[in-house]
């Protein structure tokens, strides 16, 4: 594992998983909330034995990564370390590059893409290849009355570490990871209100800009979930055109659908295999020479 900063002077721990020579491009991973990127390393050598060189970071405040846990200080923050990621694997690997978000990592990726839509793209901004989404954050889950005292919050003490409300049983039904993840020493359950407030304001602005969509995404998500509402991945799908986003629910999954056991999880993993090649088929390698995250459609 290894460092490099953010803009704001955060250091954020990188780690690499690297597929046999020649690889069919780079899989950056994204991970999600109070978690960190060594819960990952099951499906990053799963991706490397698909052909995928695999990136993989701690966002600020989680795992390894400076900041408070769970905070951000800004709404930009989570993109613009995102971008410097996005950076570093284009100048260290070649090839198409693929984000691939979970939870609230999914948000982040997915929000990401979508600058590519606005007017003037941020500076943060880079083009990548393709995008998989994971059980995204794309509707939080938040009722009326939560929805109120989070502008309350944000107006009051926009800094302050809260509960999550997260439960370690609501992650899968695999006994072993649940076991894992509540005895992982790097998960947190801290949460304060400006990053809720990126989490509902990003997955609001990414399912409006769904049928404007133009980049390769698959995403797959979680039909049994507790997380986040799965009616955000289902409104995002129905939007976007399918030209651009394919989509699979499983219905009987819970959150973290790379950790669900048996059949279940097979099909999953499958069903990534099967999507990352699709994406391949919606671009030319000669993309990334000249103009990197480039798409040209098939």
């Amino acid at each position: 594992m290894f460092a490099m900063r953010t803009e704001d002077g955060l250091p954020l721990h990188l780690r690499r998983w690297s597929a046999s020579a020649p690889a069919r491009g780079t899989v950056l991973l994204v991970h999600g909330l109070g978690e960190h990127i060594g819960r990952y390393d099951a499906l990053a050598h799963d991706l490397n034995r698909q052909g995928w060189h695999v990136m993989g970071y701690d966002q600020r405040g989680h795992g390894a990564s400076g900041g408070a846990r769970g905070h951000v200080a800004a709404p930009h923050s989570l993109l613009a370390d995102l971008g410097l990621l996005v950076d570093h694997v284009r100048t260290q690997l070649p090839g198409p590059l693929v984000l691939l978000g979970h939870s609230m990592g999914g948000v982040v990726a997915a929000r990401y893409a979508a600058e590519a839509l606005a007017p003037q793209p941020a500076a943060w901004f880079r083009p990548v290849d393709g995008l998989v989404l994971s059980s995204p954050a794309l509707d939080a889950g938040l009722n009326g009355l939560m929805r109120g005292l989070l502008r309350v919050m944000v107006s009051l003490r926009p800094d302050q570490a809260l509960h999550n409300g997260l439960r370690a049983e609501w992650l899968s039904r695999n006994p072993a990871a649940v076991a894992a993840y509540r005895a992982d020493p790097l998960v947190h359950d801290r949460i304060t209100p400006r990053l809720v407030r990126f989490i509902v304001d990003a997955g609001v602005l990414v399912r409006l800009q769904a049928p404007r969509w133009q980049l390769p995404t698959l995403l797959l998500y979680a039909g049994t979930d507790r997380c986040v509402d799965p009616e955000g991945s289902a409104d995002f799908a129905a939007r976007a055109p399918q030209r651009w986003v394919s989509s699979r629910c499983f219905d009987q999954c819970l959150h973290e659908i790379f950790n669900e056991p048996g059949a279940d999880g097979r099909a999953v993993l499958q069903a990534l295999q099967r999507g990352l090649q699709g994406l391949q088929g919606q671009w030319q390698p000669a993309a990334t020479e000249t103009a990197p995250g480039a798409l040209r459609p098939a």
